[in-house]
């Protein structure tokens, strides 16, 4: 499979026709994004104040849909749920796949900004709960289209079909899949390439290249621990699921110091600790929800297999049945293809406007996971940017006053969405125009 997803990148990239030349591509992207950006800022900041949760993106879905329809892409909503397909085709030439994600995270945001969210939403057990874009989707969306925008002004210099794709569910790991089994490469044009990019903490004006694995492997276990309730003041007429997910937490984390190999990465996060109504009363059961994050194959099976048999110890040290164990989630690491890595950071490099950073493949990628993955997966080259967040000076900044800068999922991300974004939209423009040359 390698041999020919190499074989047919090196096909279209060694294709008759030349790329626009950098330097001057760099500088009619920009050109367009100056002339485009105050929509785009104000559709950044609507998109941020109205989160919503996977699956639940009608109103982003909506408002997409309508930003491509303008643009004359013929649009499909509803692929895999809430997912839209927007296609435009501009002649003979590879099909491009650009991709952003449309969910946001049930948080409280807290940045204090003018437009932040307030919006809240029922959760299945009646409750409520904030939602927030403390992921960086809001900007995804934002340079999503403004790539499609700017694309579209630069019709004359590329030639082919490009498939802008909005997914729902990055978050909870299903949208990808959802899209893919509702027809997304059957109904739709199968893409010869599929191109994501993603903002983070870093320094804005900076573009990762990870050639490899980009992101890591991603598996999500639940765990019902099942003991014997009882009056808080009668311990021994109990068998305490708290006390024994207790233990399960602390003991866990042995099998990242003590069975892993030092030098490889692995990741066991406990996210989620559910049990027990009330002080005086020893519950029948506690569910413990794990994040368990890794890069290589033999990696991840060592920490399932630890996380399990910790779980299962667990119970039979406290005399309690076995516990049930699920494993509702999973997505494989981004591989991001070779050939297609290093020609995208030569062109872009040579382009400017933005610090390239090439990542070898024997270097680590990213610790967060991505469903971009299943994607690859079918078989279309990939590849997946990494956005730099923050300028200099909001950096500096966090630096004097001795404080961590705010990643991805914490209730303060904001970055400064007027340098991501830019940046976003000439790296997603700048690939295609590399990728799919006018003859």
């Amino acid at each position: 499979m390698k041999t020919v997803m190499g074989g047919v990148v090196a096909l279209l990239l060694a294709g008759s026709a030349a790329a626009m030349e950098p330097k001057a591509a760099v500088q009619a992207v920009d050109a367009q994004i100056a002339k485009d950006w105050p929509k785009l800022d104000a559709l950044y900041k609507d998109i941020h104040a109205h989160p919503e949760l996977a699956f639940q993106e009608t109103r982003s879905a909506a408002l997409l849909a309508k930003e491509m329809r303008a643009l004359g892409f013929t649009v499909t909503e509803g692929v895999g749920k809430t997912g839209v397909v927007a296609i435009l085709k501009n002649g003979a030439g590879p099909t491009i796949m650009l991709r952003t994600e449309m969910d946001g995270l049930p948080m409280e945001e807290k940045s204090g900004l003018p437009y932040a969210s307030r919006v809240q939403v029922e959760t299945p057990d009646g409750g409520k709960t904030f939602v927030a874009e403390s992921c960086g989707h809001d900007n995804h969306m934002a340079w999503w289209v403004g790539a499609a925008r700017t694309l579209l002004a630069m019709k004359t210099q590329w030639k082919g079909t490009l498939m802008f794709i909005a997914q729902p569910a990055e978050e909870v790991g299903k949208g990808a899949h959802a899209m893919l089994d509702d027809g997304l490469f059957t109904k739709f044009p199968k893409p010869d390439f599929a191109i994501g990019a993603h903002v983070g903490s870093g320094l804005a004006g900076t573009v990762g290249v990870k050639d490899g694995a980009a992101t890591s492997n991603s598996d999500t276990l639940e765990i019902t621990f099942k003991g014997r309730g009882a009056h808080g003041s009668m311990p021994s007429a109990s068998i305490d699921p708290i006390v024994m997910g207790a233990h399960f937490v602390t003991d866990v984390q042995s099998v990242v110091s003590r069975e892993r190999e030092a030098a490889s990465f692995g990741v066991v996060t406990v996210g989620s600790f559910q049990a027990g109504t009330v002080a005086n009363i020893i519950p029948d059961t506690a569910l413990v929800k794990l994040s368990i994050r890794s890069f290589s194959p033999e990696v991840r099976t060592k920490l399932l297999d630890g996380v399990t048999r910790t779980a299962k110890g667990a119970a039979i040290m406290a005399g309690a049945p076995e516990p049930v164990i699920a494993h509702p989630g999973e997505n494989h690491a981004v591989i991001n293809d070779h050939k297609l890595s290093v020609e995208a950071a030569d062109y872009l490099t040579k382009a400017g406007g933005d610090t390239i950073q090439y990542v070898r493949p024997e270097l680590p990628g990213w610790s967060a996971s991505e469903d971009f993955s299943a994607y690859g997966e079918q078989g279309v080259p990939s590849l997946f940017y990494s956005i730099g967040g923050y300028d200099a000076a909001t950096l500096a900044e966090y630096a004097k006053k001795g404080q961590a800068v705010p990643t991805n999922h914490s209730p303060f991300f904001t970055p400064d969405h007027d340098k991501a974004i830019p940046t976003g939209i000439r790296t997603l423009a700048l690939t295609v125009l590399m990728l799919a040359p006018a003859s």
